[in-house]
């Protein structure tokens, strides 16, 4: 069956293009709640954009429902713990608006600086004063740079352009990051202080709220313009509009509110003060980023892929392009690890080796994790409930690197232990054969082996001795399911050995039984690599 991905807001038609090949595209009026929860009853995905409300109710309402995407930053429409909860991926456009942000703190400066808004609405209503709007030059000033993060940045290198003198105030950056962009850490206090300009850009948290109040204004260079394109609240507006009317700030650009929207604040009675109503992130260009952003994150959604933009997946953040190609091994090794332990371990951990360690790897214990219980839950496992599930199971789940690379350049192991004691690993690898990327299985419950993890895979360890082989085989090919690879590894002759086969068809439980009984083997399993 197509997966069905509803759009319930406009959304850019690059973004349509994107769903358009792979995935049934409907529409419906997300404002319309009762077309909407009628419409999700046979939903793979949801594209909202602010208007649509997606809460616990929306989401029982869609038994399908794998992913929802927010076409914007923010997720205020969507109940993020009902969807987690479910084991839904919430989406969003983090990096959608980050240029239009940046862009409007600019813009927002200059006009302060050269009261550019009050001059236009004079001279529309019939006056002519020049000398009642002369402003001040950005050149040669000094400029403090509140928050140091994506749009903190892109503001920095764009006002630096005007021949500015740039500090800043962000504990969580490292001077030596400051140095390459051309800009002097400060604490806040120090930046208050020798700041021409002030631009804030910071997210908003318990620490944030009221950063810049009355105490903070009143130790300000006199005549500062602050700017404020981030979050409401970071700046008290009372304590602003105050300072103003004292003259110790000299002007003031904001976009963003307390409450929101705003149509009435102590700002808006004066003239130095440029207020816009958060237009921070509208511009045609971040609407259609938006939406192209979040349609591409569905599509590796549902094509069972990591999504980086996840906002309620544990190892969540871009993933590193060496470190892709180990997603599917590190799932599929979890897959084979339950096969293998024939049931859940009470401990499991994974173990990366090689060059690759130098990146981010935590991505791949969650793949792991995912693997480990996707055949033996009746839920759908995704990325974000796959660590509730081990929590919910007490089966701690942990994450170990290696630099050395033993006989491969790059090595998955999953690791476990079991209730009874026993220990289980399995080993793979990714290797390239010719143009493409093979996943190889090379090591299974200490056996060496060398076959490729795809399709179904069987497993039958028992004592070697002649004729097994064959009997297994006649006994598969009697039933119809024809043998694609076969591997036998030993520890020694006439001692244990490991069976494994790839086979083109399912193995009923019944079937793999009797194989087993037929060689007396001490344990039989399955797992499914198939492509979900």
């Amino acid at each position: 069956m197509t997966p069905v991905v509803l759009i319930a807001e406009e959304l850019a038609p690059a973004a349509l293009d994107v769903l358009a090949h792979d995935f049934d595209v409907r529409h419906v009026d997300g404002t319309d709640r009762v077309a909407l929860l009628a419409a999700l009853a046979e939903a793979d995905a949801v594209i909202v954009r602010s208007a649509t409300q997606i809460d616990a109710e929306a989401v029982a309402a869609a038994p399908r429902l794998k992913v929802v995407a927010r076409a914007g930053v923010g997720l205020d429409n969507v109940e993020v713990p009902a969807a987690t909860a479910r084991g839904v991926m919430v989406v969003n456009a983090p990096t959608s608006n980050i240029v239009s942000a940046a862009e409007q703190a600019v813009a927002l400066l200059l006009a302060v600086a050269r009261n550019t808004a009050s001059a236009s609405a004079a001279l529309k209503a019939g006056e002519w004063k020049r000398s009642k709007y002369t402003g001040v030059e950005v050149q040669g000033k000094t400029v403090g740079v509140v928050g140091l993060g994506r749009i903190g940045v892109l503001f920095a290198q764009r006002i630096a352009a005007f021949g500015t003198r740039l500090i800043a105030y962000d504990p969580y950056i490292q001077p030596a990051r400051a140095a390459q962009l051309g800009v002097r850490l400060v604490g806040l206090e120090e930046l208050l202080r020798e700041s021409d300009f002030i631009s804030i850009h910071l997210p908003k948290t318990p620490e944030t709220v009221g950063l810049i109040g009355e105490k903070e204004l009143a130790i300000v260079k006199p005549g500062v313009r602050i700017v404020n394109a981030a979050r409401g609240g970071l700046v008290d507006e009372q304590a602003l509009a105050d300072a103003i009317a004292e003259g110790r700030v000299g002007g003031a650009g904001v976009d963003v509110y307390a409450k929101e929207p705003c149509t009435a604040s102590p700002l808006f009675a004066f003239d130095n003060v440029v207020a816009t109503p958060h237009l921070g992130a509208s511009t045609a260009e971040a609407q259609d980023k938006a939406g192209l952003a979040v349609a591409k994150s569905v599509k590796l959604a549902l094509q069972g892929e990591f999504v980086p933009d996840a906002v309620n997946v544990q190892a969540g953040g871009v993933v590193a392009e060496d470190v892709r190609p180990l997603l599917p091994l590190a799932e599929k090794l979890g897959k084979v690890f339950t096969a293998v332990a024939g049931g859940i371990a009470a401990s499991v951990t994974v173990e990366v080796r090689g060059e690759i360690v130098a990146n981010d790897v935590s991505v791949l214990k969650l793949a792991a994790t995912k693997g480990l219980f996707t055949s033996v839950v009746e839920e759908q496992v995704t990325y974000v409930n796959a660590p509730h599930l081990a929590a919910d199971r007490g089966v701690a789940v942990e994450l170990a690197t290696f630099a050395d690379t033993a006989d491969q350049p790059n090595l998955v192991t999953v690791r476990g232990a079991l209730p009874d004691g026993r220990t289980v690993s399995v080993s793979g690898t990714v290797v390239v054969s010719g143009t493409r990327e093979v996943i190889k299985l090379t090591e299974v419950d200490g056996f060496d082996l060398e076959l490729g993890a795809e399709g179904i895979l069987l497993f039958l360890r028992y004592v070697d001795r002649p004729g097994v082989v064959g009997t297994i085989g006649s006994i598969l090919g009697e039933s119809g399911v024809n043998i694609a690879a076969m591997q036998v590894a030993r520890r020694e002759a006439g001692g244990e050995a490991l069976m494994t086969l790839t086979v083109d068809s399912a193995v009923g439980v019944e079937l793999l039984a009797s194989a087993a009984d037929a060689v007396g083997a001490v344990a039989a399993s399955a797992a499914d690599l198939r492509d979900e």
